[in-house]
């Protein structure tokens, strides 16, 4: 019997564009002969519609974009007035907030829905760097320096946040909003008056920002996936043809080269697993990450942060790291989703009565 899958996708975050291309992907690899996929859009104003049953993939992403009236109630009712389905797995395609943060994962979680991914805890926690790396620094992982700042107390005394991060961290830094994704709002700084752009420029898509050292070395990143036994993959290194990995890199110009498997030796590969899933079990993850690190000029490993929901397309870094280590594209989507069934399943175990 073909399993009932909701895809959701879109979402109102600023990687909502992102999400429309991995959903495009995700679709075009699912064999139909195993699922009923329903698409459920999420626009830009948060409003869910519902898309009817999906027999082909989409030729272009115009396709899967659904202007019609909202169903609120799109996870456990079809678009059509007399039919009621209880959907066997649900996988979210949403990067960022409102939706790679734990708020739909909660949702699911009301629901009682099996889901991809990870659950409310380490969403949340994965989403916000500065909390992932106070639980990363508890756990014992070695990090680059960081500082961090609310809006409003850099609207206090803008002169003083500069201050810490020339004193604590120096040059060159990187300011990022604490809860985004795919390098929005990201710059690198190389001095004061660039500096006080990046705090303007990363305030405006949060109300908290961390500023990182710059650790100079390779950027070097590896596949985690599982549950409670998660497995690593090879490791993939970005070799930067630009300053830094921002978002036209990722997505528009071919800013970046990636090297699978990169080069390191079987003592690093060790060492990095060993961190992977250190920080996969600080933060209870579940399903996969793909977790980021940095090999420095001094030969010393420092993990950056993992990605709860990396991008995943055919062509990104995560879904290449597990093809090169023989998990094709189709049945990486496929062993997720078992992934996702096999731990709800397993929740369900739990007494809720006593």
């Amino acid at each position: 019997m073909r399993k009932k899958l909701a895809l959701l996708y879109g979402g109102k975050s600023a990687e909502h564009e992102v999400s429309l291309q991995t959903a495009k992907a995700v679709i075009g690899a699912l064999d139909m002969r195993k699922f009923d996929v329903y698409p459920v859009f999420i626009n830009k104003m948060g409003e869910w519609i519902a898309g009817p049953i999906l027999e082909a993939p989409a030729s272009d992403i115009s396709e899967l974009i659904f202007q019609e009236s909202a169903y609120p109630s799109s996870f456990t009712v079809a678009p059509t007035a007399d039919t009621m389905i209880r959907f066997d797995v649900v996988f979210p395609l949403l990067h960022g907030p409102n939706g790679e943060d734990g708020t739909v994962q909660g949702l699911l979680e009301l629901l009682n829905l099996p889901y991809v991914g990870n659950g409310v805890l380490a969403s949340s926690a994965g989403m916000d760097k500065i909390l992932m790396k106070n639980i990363f620094a508890q756990a014992g992982l070695p990090q680059a320096k960081y500082l961090a700042f609310l809006r409003s107390e850099w609207q206090k005394d803008q002169v003083n946040c500069y201050g810490q991060v020339a004193d604590q961290l120096g040059y060159p830094c990187f300011v990022k909003p604490a809860n985004l994704g795919s390098s929005v709002g990201i710059s690198k700084c190389a001095d004061a008056e660039q500096l006080e752009a990046a705090f303007t420029e990363a305030f405006q898509f949060d109300r908290k920002i961390i500023v990182e050292e710059g650790i100079e070395g390779r950027e070097i990143e590896m596949g985690v996936l599982g549950n409670d036994a998660p497995k690593c993959s090879v490791v993939g290194e970005l070799a930067l043809k630009k300053d830094f990995y921002d978002y036209n890199a990722k997505y528009e110009d071919g800013g970046t080269e990636v090297v699978i498997p990169a080069s390191v030796t079987d003592a690093e590969y060790q060492e990095l697993v060993t961190m992977a899933v250190v920080a996969f079990k600080a933060l209870d993850c579940a399903g996969l990450v793909r977790a980021d690190f940095f090999l420095g000029s001094n030969g010393k490993l420092y993990i950056n942060e993992v990605n709860t929901m990396p991008g995943f397309t055919p062509f990104s870094m995560f879904p290449l790291l597990w093809k090169s280590s023989g998990l094709e594209y189709p049945q990486l989507i496929e062993e997720m989703i078992a992934l996702a069934i096999a731990r709800h399943e397993e929740k369900q175990l739990i007494k809720f009565t006593f």
